[in-house]
């Protein structure tokens, strides 16, 4: 049993029939082409009596698989396999003419059409193309002269196929949509296992040389001060991260993040926070006389994330402003002058797994959590572009 699902699964993975985009949707066609022709291949073989109606179905159907199969599907657009859907139609319309109106052996046909539309395409096409699938089923029952009823039997047919269509085309974007989650989790997940190992190299390096020259004898009594304090520094760095990580969880289950709400002058608290960043020079224009009402730390990792995401993808200088806003808020503004953010991505920035996931060194959760930290304040944060450049805006609650 399982050496023949390998066998199915290698044989649909060089057929191409498994692999999402434009060449499996058309191959998929071809396919059902192809089944059709061979249908008709067999009414022959089981001797019916209109042979030459048959052999045209036939010859038809499986010459159109033929061609829709070899062409160059994974260089057009997505959409493109739609264009095949007139030819199918028309072949369903001319089965049915050429069988005096029969359009039993059409129906289950129409149902695979739209079930393959649903598994490939948005709603919208499903939409678009009931109208014509009604043509090419009523036409024919209209040119051989059917009875109102069999020709009323399209009310029952195109509706149920639409609705096998739509109820397919929800399944498959809940599908695509956990695939896309899963994807993300799993880009964060190394991301995250590279980030955390690059930051905590640093610091641990550096409280271990201290460590060492204090054992060996061998810091400087007027260095010993300065190292020691740089070891500090680099700990209560490894703190901060393990708290950072720790708000990932906090933010996300809402209610456990509790903040120590306090006055904080804005400018003193950007100065510190540069303060913990290898980056160079960040002009900081806050205004001295502005406060907030924030958490410290939470604070600082607001300032830590956008100033060393400015400085690490974008083009210095890199400016810090602020100022006051409408409602008892203060703006606070974090800009580079690189190329900005691509209009494509700009939906995604704030998103858990968004587009810094993208980037080396990112993990995809820096602006994700700035803008949870915001708004856990009261507050939010927006991008727009700074022409040249990127920026960040923050908005906290005022002290005043």
């Amino acid at each position: 049993m399982a050496s023949s699902r390998g066998w199915w699964a290698g044989l649909r993975a060089r057929a191409g029939l498994g692999d999402p985009g434009p060449r499996a949707a058309a191959r998929q066609a071809a396919a059902l082409l192809a089944f059709s022709g061979l249908a008709a291949l067999l009414g022959l073989l089981a001797g019916s009596p209109r042979p030459g109606p048959l052999i045209a179905i036939a010859g038809t159907d499986l010459g159109l698989a033929a061609l829709i199969w070899m062409l160059p599907w994974s260089r057009w657009p997505p959409l493109a396999p739609v264009t095949a859907t007139p030819f199918a139609l028309a072949v369903l319309g001319f089965s049915t003419w050429a069988f005096g109106g029969v359009a039993a052996g059409t129906g289950p046909l129409y149902v695979l059409f739209f079930a393959w539309l649903g598994l490939h395409f948005p709603r919208w096409v499903i939409w678009a193309l009931s109208p014509f699938a009604v043509v090419s089923y009523v036409l024919p029952l209209l040119l051989t002269n059917q009875p109102p009823d069999v020709v009323g039997s399209v009310v029952g047919l195109i509706p149920v196929a639409v609705g096998v269509a739509l109820m397919i085309n929800a399944r498959v974007g809940a599908l695509r949509a956990a695939l896309e989650q899963l994807s993300g989790v799993e880009r964060w997940r190394r991301g995250l296992t590279s980030a955390v190992a690059h930051d905590v190299r640093s610091p641990l390096s550096t409280i271990q040389l201290v460590l060492e020259m204090i054992r060996d004898g061998d810091l400087p009594p007027e260095k010993r001060d300065s190292f020691i304090e740089s070891a500090l520094r680099q700990s209560a760095r490894l703190g901060r991260l393990a708290s950072g990580l720790l708000d990932l969880d906090r933010v996300e289950s809402r209610g456990t993040l509790r903040l120590e709400l306090t006055p904080i002058c804005l400018r003193k608290a950007c100065q510190d926070a540069v303060g913990f960043l290898n980056v160079g020079p960040v002009a900081i224009e806050v205004p001295p006389e502005l406060t907030v009402t924030a958490d410290p730390q939470r604070l600082e990792q607001i300032v830590v994330n956008l100033v060393g995401n400015a400085a690490k993808y974008g083009v210095a200088p890199v400016e810090i402003t602020a100022g006051p806003a409408t409602g008892g808020m203060i703006w606070l503004a974090v800009r580079d002058h690189g190329a900005g953010v691509a209009p494509a991505d700009q939906d995604r920035l704030f998103a858990r797994y968004g587009t810094s996931g993208d980037l080396p060194g990112s993990v995809g959760l820096g602006l994700w959590l700035v803008r949870e930290l915001a708004r856990a304040h009261g507050g939010d944060t927006c991008y727009e572009d700074a022409d040249p450049g990127a920026r960040f805006t923050v908005t906290l609650p005022s002290a005043a």
